[in-house]
């Protein structure tokens, strides 16, 4: 098999990398949030404002007693609670000067709970760690599978992790455009394992900075996976809370922190794909939140570029691809089907995964597509912007 060629790191200090810049400053970015996501939420009618908050508490409520998890907050319903009390008392049958002012004052404490959730931190030291365990992992289970002897886990010569994660297309150019802007990368998705192979191959073998990624609030519930996720820059999503208020605040946080330089890893089809072909539709939530950040730089005044680059992830095994079928026949099938529970999140799940990937021969290529800007144009390695003719906008 082809080795795979390993890149020099494009910065040659982590602490240059714009992922942790951006979590040294975590206070002030979760105030930012606040701020801004308040400051839209109330340009509406009172009224309509009221009904909003009502509605998020309820939901809230609800998504405590049906979906309670062990990551979730001890205050989580005493919280929701004393909203819903604030809201009577300071809100309802008053005037309006007195429930604007009310309302947001509410505003501000629900989204800034969200902002505090929504933002994890980037320590240098934890990522480094994850780094060698990983590819020790890694590295080990690939030699220990293709000896098929278990024995010899620890003691048998190492392979090369570069005849089976490999990175190809313009590598070159996405290298060359990481100190000329922003760089966003929108890959395919098929498995909850994608950020993190994703992440660890653009790190280990095309020498790019650290990415910002969404991690489900879910694999929070295990104490070693919280510690670790929670400490490498991945941004916790919470896939319950469909209100307005968390889902402005989530793309809020994308917003900003894209206008802070921090590149990200975004999936445009947000859910995981059963064929593993390109998304044909796009969810233009998050995806929204990149032409909003450069609209905003240009409104600053500012020169800096954001840059998309779709990348095509290639497995020959996928690990919830029984939950995946699955779910595709419970969709067709609807109330003729029994609902099955993922459990990809276990470890024993992943650990079977990893070893029949490694153990029959397997390859996980990343191929990187031609750099856009966000209005669709390709961009050159300088980031110059050219039109379908070829000329330079």
């Amino acid at each position: 098999m082809e080795k795979n060629k390993i890149y020099p790191h494009v910065y040659e200090r982590m602490e240059d990398w714009p992922i942790h810049k951006l979590h040294q400053d975590r206070k002030a970015f979760v105030q930012e949030i606040t701020d801004f996501t308040v400051e839209r939420l109330k340009k509406g009618k009172t009224e309509d404002i009221t009904e909003m908050i009502g509605k998020t508490a309820y939901l809230e409520q609800i998504r405590i007693k049906e979906e309670p998890w062990k990551i979730d907050p001890p205050n989580d319903r005493s919280f929701w609670k004393k909203i819903q009390k604030r809201l009577v008392k300071k809100v309802l049958d008053e005037d309006e000067a007195k429930a604007k002012a009310a309302n947001q004052e509410i505003l501000t404490s629900i989204v800034n709970r969200y902002a505090e959730e929504i933002v994890a931190t980037f320590k240098i030291k934890t990522f480094l760690f994850a780094r060698k365990f990983l590819t020790f992992f890694f590295s080990r289970l690939l030699n220990t599978a293709a000896n098929r002897n278990f024995r010899r886990f620890f003691n048998s010569r190492r392979h090369q992790l570069g005849e089976r994660m490999k990175i190809s297309g313009e590598i070159e150019k996405v290298r060359a455009l990481m100190k000329k802007g922003t760089v966003i990368v929108l890959p395919t998705h098929h498995s909850n394992l994608d950020s993190v192979l994703i992440g660890y191959i653009m790190d280990t073998f095309g020498g790019l900075p650290h990415f910002s990624f969404a991690a489900g609030l879910n694999l929070y519930n295990t104490g070693y996976t919280a510690y670790f996720i929670n400490r490498v820059g991945a941004y916790r999503l919470d896939r319950r809370k469909k209100n307005p208020i968390y889902l402005e605040t989530l793309k809020a946080m994308s917003n900003l922190a894209i206008q802070r330089g921090t590149n990200c890893i975004i999936f445009p089809g947000g859910t995981r794909s059963r064929s593993g072909h390109l998304e044909k539709k796009l969810k233009m939530g998050m995806m929204g939140t990149i032409v909003e950040a450069q609209q905003a730089l240009a409104a600053k005044g500012k020169a800096e570029k954001i840059f998309v680059v779709p990348v095509v992830v290639g497995y020959h095994f996928v690990l919830e691809a029984p939950f995946l079928i699955e779910q595709h026949l419970r969709q067709t099938g609807k109330d003729r089907y029994i609902n099955v529970k993922d459990s990809s999140y276990s470890f024993r799940k992943i650990l079977r995964f990893a070893w029949k990937y490694f153990s029959n021969g397997s390859e996980i290529l990343l191929t990187f597509g031609q750099p856009l800007d966000v209005l669709g144009n390709f961009v050159n390695e300088a980031g110059d912007s050219f039109d379908q003719y070829g000329n330079k906008i």
